[in-house]
């Protein structure tokens, strides 16, 4: 298990069961240089947004302060289409100028036969 404590909120759009990563970085004339080398810091377990602290598996290894840190999701879980036998959908206009809809399209997956 690895615990990351971050001195500011973390990003909204970080979930369990997305992969941490970091990226050793060195300063080199005032400016921050990553090594390009990604590492896994491991998938993580729990959130706790109140206190900006991330915990993983420890599947990986740890970072060293410093490091640039970043997620991955798991694009099995999160994708972008729809899913299903059925949407709905509501487009609405407010303006009272005339408007013209130039095309609506999606991608779906369909999910059984």
């Amino acid at each position: 298990m690895i615990t990351l404590t971050f001195n500011f909120p973390l990003n909204v759009s970080v979930q369990v069961g997305d992969t941490a990563y970091y990226v050793p970085t060195t300063t080199s004339s005032s400016f921050s240089v990553n090594s390009s080398v990604v590492q896994s810091i491991g998938i993580i377990t729990s959130i706790n947004q109140s206190t900006s602290t991330i915990v993983t598996d420890g599947s990986g290894s740890a970072p060293s302060p410093g490091d640039f840190i970043l997620f991955s999701k798991d694009n099995k879980v999160n994708m972008t289409s729809l899913l299903g036998y059925y949407a709905n959908a509501t487009i609405r206009n407010n303006s009272t100028d005339k408007a013209e809809l130039f095309n609506i399209s999606t991608d779906y997956i369909e999910s059984s036969k």
